[in-house]
């Protein structure tokens, strides 16, 4: 619909993760490129994290690391956040909520991406 893609690249963050007390850390690196002819602002984001017993927690709030990008046609915006997890394997999926120039407000669905400690998932 408005050519909004993204990207989630995450990676296992052992130095900041303590197994002994099952606590995994995870970096995620999201890639937000406007492919439509209208500029759109990152107005919102929704993430829906599931642990490995299957355990949800929802999180939603303004913008992204504290910011709400404009990006211009052909142009994009990264950053990175994290998220910590009490299993060794669990997934993020949600969705950015944007406006266009226009005044028209839509939501860019994330697929779901695997967060997992290396050798947890063969």
């Amino acid at each position: 619909m408005n050519h909004i893609i993204v990207v989630v690249t995450p990676r296992y963050l052992p130095e900041q993760s303590d197994q002994a007390n099952n606590t995994f850390a995870f970096a995620y690196h999201v890639s937000i490129e406007n492919h439509g002819n209208e500029t759109v602002q990152l107005i919102s984001r929704h993430w829906i994290i599931t642990d490995g017993n299957a355990r949800t927690k929802e999180v939603q709030g303004p913008g992204v690391v504290g910011e709400q990008p404009v990006i211009a046609p052909g142009q994009s915006h990264h950053y990175t956040s994290g998220v910590t997890l009490n299993t060794t394997v669990g997934t993020m999926e949600g969705s950015y909520q944007m406006i266009l120039d226009s005044g028209e407000a839509f939501d860019v669905p994330i697929p779901a991406f695997l967060l997992s400690v290396p050798g947890a998932v063969h």
